[in-house]
């Protein structure tokens, strides 16, 4: 265990072997496994392997996942997840009072991962919180694309599979850069800075 050292006493510390590391390089660092089951634990969710840490710009949104709903979304999702495909992408739809979507690797709206998915639709609602799939105007056209509503959405219930709801961070999520526009494309988007499985912290 390391003891705290006084201020006179950090002085003639060196510098920190990470200081002059770019931001990039450091969050390829390791954490320390203490560290780790201290961050897993502070996310507070009883199924760690269907929870998601999505990393913002101002905060970290935990998402609660579905397996009994939408068994094969939450597999997909989280085989994504595993492989990195959401870091670095755009919000690249965002309407206030509505919701924010993401997951177009062009961000354009008009990307996958190339794995189209059976419609799973369900009973759950789509209100404040909810994650939900995008899709075009065919039923089984979802892939990777997602978005969070801002607000209850009753219409939507029914039409989109929803597979998640945001449990805590929903005040980050609310921060998130909106569009302009009937359609709310967004000039220079934020972005999802990562994602992971909460098991995998």
């Amino acid at each position: 265990m390391t003891e705290l050292l006084k201020k006179s006493e950090t002085k003639g510390l060196g510098k920190s072997e990470t200081k002059n590391i770019e931001a990039q390089e450091t969050k390829q660092l390791e954490l320390s496994e203490t560290r780790a089951k201290k961050i897993k634990h502070s996310y507070n969710v009883e199924d760690k392997e269907n929870a998601l840490v999505l990393k913002l710009k101002d905060g970290d949104v935990v998402i609660k996942m579905f397996p009994d709903m939408a068994p094969n979304h939450v597999a997909r999702i989280k085989e994504l997840v595993r492989m990195g495909f959401y870091n670095g992408l755009k919000f690249h739809r965002v309407i206030e009072g509505f919701m924010a979507q993401t997951g177009c690797p062009l961000g354009t709206g008009t990307g996958g991962s190339g794995q189209k998915l059976k419609a799973e639709f369900n009973t759950l609602e789509h209100k404040r919180g909810t994650v939900s799939m995008a899709r075009a105007m065919d039923p089984d056209s979802a892939d990777s694309q997602f978005f969070i509503c801002f607000a209850d959405a009753p219409w939507l219930n029914g039409q989109y599979t929803v597979w998640g709801e945001v449990v805590s961070g929903m005040e980050y999520v609310d921060m998130i850069k909106k569009g302009g526009g009937f359609n709310g494309m967004v000039h220079e988007p934020d972005i999802i800075v990562s994602v992971d499985v909460v098991a995998d912290l």
